[in-house]
């Protein structure tokens, strides 16, 4: 990873130290808009996170993709609701349609994106300025809609169905969902780790027997597998996202879901039963897990599209 891209991560990481411990992601996961606006305007201002994939001569950052997720994973370790990821991706599409219009307050953060894969669950839905329909041939700029809140189990991202109204066409769709799928893996893998460590940190001070749990050599394999589970979810989905394609938007998905959902099954069973009170902070990232996994279409499709690859 470069410098300058090591440097986005530890300066994002510093931000959410600061502004997003756990008790701050709740207040935000409860607020009106889902998020805490303060911190997106650091976020936008001080990091240009929204700004990140737009060229410099429209205003942006003239950065890549990977430059996106890597702000996404530092986001995603502490589970921060941003609507970065919804924005982000309406970004791509209206660079790829060469409607630039939107970019301006898209990039300054001033202004919400979101794409709708699906009308029923939608991203930003319920706070998006900007609305972007992708269906896999055409891209569709919804000029008018009407958004109504889901229940979801994930309390930390906000779900939205969504109607559309008027509506220009925007051009080809450049494969939105794939991209889509990448970001949100690299999302997963930040959660991954984030979990992971509060693990291992717990099974350092809960004491069973006379002996801190995590001296047990059976906690401890389980605890290295997890780890190579998810540094090798991680190589996986930054090599995705160096060199994008359908097949490898949907290895990084399969790779980076599997990470989660595992790294979040065995934090239940090692915190015990503390893991699934409202008060302990796994039981978010169990919930996230488990949202996740289902959003741009679960592995199992996933899995699916990589077998017609191979056959």
């Amino acid at each position: 990873m470069s410098e300058e891209r090591e440097l986005l991560r530890s300066t994002v990481a510093a931000l959410v130290d600061k502004h997003a411990n756990p008790e701050a992601v709740r207040r935000a996961m409860e607020s009106e808009r889902g998020y805490d606006e303060a911190l997106w305007k650091l976020l936008c201002e001080q990091v240009g996170a929204a700004a990140l994939v737009v060229p410099e001569d429209l205003g942006g950052a003239g950065g890549e993709l990977a430059d996106a997720a890597v702000v996404l994973e530092e986001l995603g370790k502490a589970l921060v609701p941003t609507p970065l990821l919804g924005t982000t991706l309406a970004e791509v599409a209206l660079l790829s349609a060469e409607d630039h219009e939107p970019l301006e307050g898209l990039a300054e953060g001033t202004s919400i994106g979101a794409v709708v894969f699906d009308p029923e669950y939608v991203i930003n839905g319920h706070i998006a300025d900007v609305m972007i329909a992708a269906d896999g041939a055409n891209l569709t700029r919804w000029n008018t809609f009407t958004a109504q809140a889901k229940s979801t189990m994930d309390l930390t991202r906000r779900l939205s169905s969504v109607t559309a109204g008027e509506t220009t066409p925007l051009g080809s769709d450049p494969g939105l969902a794939d991209t889509a799928a990448l970001l949100l893996a690299a999302e997963q893998i930040g959660a991954a780790a984030r979990a992971l460590d509060l693990t291992v940190a717990y099974t350092k001070d809960r004491v069973q027997f006379g002996r801190p749990i995590g001296s047990f050599q059976a906690l401890k394999h389980r605890m290295a597998d997890l780890y190579v589970a998810v540094q090798t979810a991680r190589a996986v989905v930054y090599d995705a996202i160096a060199e994008p394609s359908p097949a490898s938007a949907s290895l990084a998905r399969v790779f980076a879901s599997e990470a989660l959902t595992s790294v979040v099954g065995e934090a239940v069973q090692m915190h015990g039963g503390i893991a699934i009170t409202w008060e302990h902070d796994i039981q978010l990232y169990f919930k996230r897990a488990h949202g996740s996994a289902q959003l741009l279409g679960p592995p199992r499709e996933h899995l699916r599209r990589l077998e017609a690859e191979v056959f």
